[in-house]
């Protein structure tokens, strides 16, 4: 098969090996005649934009997890895959479990100042309500994992679709599953649906002190509530991953506000070494026939 590299030259360094050796059979390519690409494995930023000349590619495999930058693009008509990477969801949850560690724990009372600070004892994790607002592949391994340190996680989804070994709430339950957020952790995609979910009504149905984890998509949240719902003293913290513009301009209000920890869109990423296998998968089912695993609906954008 003859599969079309269509990503950034960056890219390429990390990605080649990786792929070639997960899919011995496969001929990358990165440019070449578009009638004779039988696959194209995908990512924003490259020099290809249009893929209406692709017409017997099979398959448009992302690099990445989410879509939202693909998925609109008005030439793609072959079958769009997201990347479901076991390295980033694994990445995904030790990040998550390291910001809840330190907001469940209260660590950062600990200044080294020479005062002695032991009139608070952290509360048991079993006693600390962790709410995971999305329960896709990444939602399922953060909730895991803080399952196994024993903090009750509920998970939310608009279709409220039962999840194995996890309480999950859907759409018509948006206000319960915010109301018991001691720590909210976002992981929702990019999608007319969630833009501004979390806006001032919302943040405000979050318990007092209440913490803010978002490696998800920094359109889901009112970045002007957020302040203001931290300036009131009603939220105790956020951890912010992931913007609406990024690189965040250095005189975004974000940097200097002492209630705001901003990490620079690192809680995850997709490893060529765990990804590459996902993709070389795929190109397989595609060119037999097969059903496509992590298939994008794009009614839904995700």
């Amino acid at each position: 098969m003859r599969v079309l590299f269509a990503a950034p030259d960056s890219y390429w360094p990390r990605w080649s090996q990786p792929l070639q050796a997960a899919c011995p059979e496969m001929d990358l390519v990165r440019d070449g005649d578009p009638a004779s690409i039988d696959a194209i494995i995908y990512a924003p930023g490259g020099e290809i934009a249009d893929l209406s000349p692709y017409v017997n590619a099979r398959l448009v495999q992302s690099l990445w997890a989410g879509v939202e930058k693909i998925v609109t693009n008005q030439t793609l008509t072959q079958p769009l895959a997201r990347m479901v990477d076991p390295g980033l969801a694994q990445g995904m949850a030790e990040f998550c479990t390291g910001w809840v560690m330190r907001a469940h724990l209260g660590m950062d009372r600990y200044l080294q100042d020479g005062i002695w600070r032991n009139d608070v004892v952290p509360p048991l994790a079993k006693t600390r309500p962790v709410t995971v607002l999305g329960t896709g592949e990444l939602g399922r391994a953060v909730a895991a994992m803080l399952g196994t340190i024993g903090f009750p996680v509920t998970g939310y989804s608009a279709s409220g679709r039962a999840v194995a070994g996890m309480r999950v709430l859907g759409a018509q339950h948006l206000d319960e599953a915010l109301a018991q957020a001691q720590i909210l952790i976002n992981l929702l995609p990019d999608t007319a649906e969630t833009r501004n979910l979390l806006n001032a009504a919302r943040l405000a149905q979050l318990p007092e002190g209440a913490w803010l984890i978002n490696p998800g998509r920094g359109t889901v949240l009112d970045d002007a509530a957020l302040i203001a719902a931290l300036d009131s003293g009603h939220l105790g913290h956020a951890v912010l991953d992931v913007f609406r513009t990024e690189p965040l301009p250095a005189d975004h209000p974000f940097w200097s506000h002492p209630g705001i920890t901003v990490t620079p869109h690192i809680a995850a990423e997709t490893r060529p070494e765990t990804a590459a296998p996902v993709a070389a998968a795929n190109l397989r089912r595609a060119m037999a026939g097969e059903p496509i695993l992590h298939l994008v609906d794009r009614s839904k954008g995700y």
